[in-house]
């Protein structure tokens, strides 16, 4: 069994972050190692959103907020999440999410994820959808009528 210490953590630094702002991973799992779930401690900077609106076909999604304030959007639902709070998301349920720090401090929040075989990300506001099948490695983009696509993020 690894032990992870913070110094070891495989850490993705996204200064720019695209549509999505600045924010940082640090990446638990990859550092041990581990194939069927993902999970990594997300730091999002005041602005910064954890992902564009979204929902996964066969992946499960879970956060649990460490530190700060974040405010997660599930559809057109809007709801402030602290320390201590979580929230889930089902393979397969079509409600798009994601986080927006909206405060004025960082946050921290542990996000936890299956890892399916083949998967579909639907992006319901940007017409767009990856297909992932892991033994390939590379997602594959498409529109909603299945026509060739770039990535939601490039937009």
């Amino acid at each position: 069994m690894p032990v992870i210490t913070p110094a070891q953590t495989i850490i993705e630094d996204d200064p720019a972050g695209g549509p999505c702002g600045a924010k940082r991973a640090l990446r638990i799992s990859d550092t041990g190692g581990l194939t069927q779930f993902g999970a990594y401690v997300e730091i999002l900077p005041p602005g910064s959103s954890s992902a564009i609106k979204h929902w996964h076909s066969n992946e499960d999604e879970m956060i649990y907020v460490l530190d700060g304030e974040v405010t997660l959007t599930e559809g057109t639902a809007v709801t402030v999440l602290r320390p201590g709070d979580g929230a889930t998301f089902k393979a397969g349920d079509p409600v798009g999410h994601f986080l927006t720090n909206r405060s004025a401090a960082p946050t921290r929040c542990l996000i936890v994820g299956t890892r399916a075989a083949v998967d579909t990300c639907t992006y319901p506001d940007h017409d767009r959808v990856p297909h992932r099948d892991r033994s390939k490695g590379k997602d594959t983009w498409t529109d909603f009528a299945g026509k060739p696509a770039k990535s939601a993020y490039d937009d």
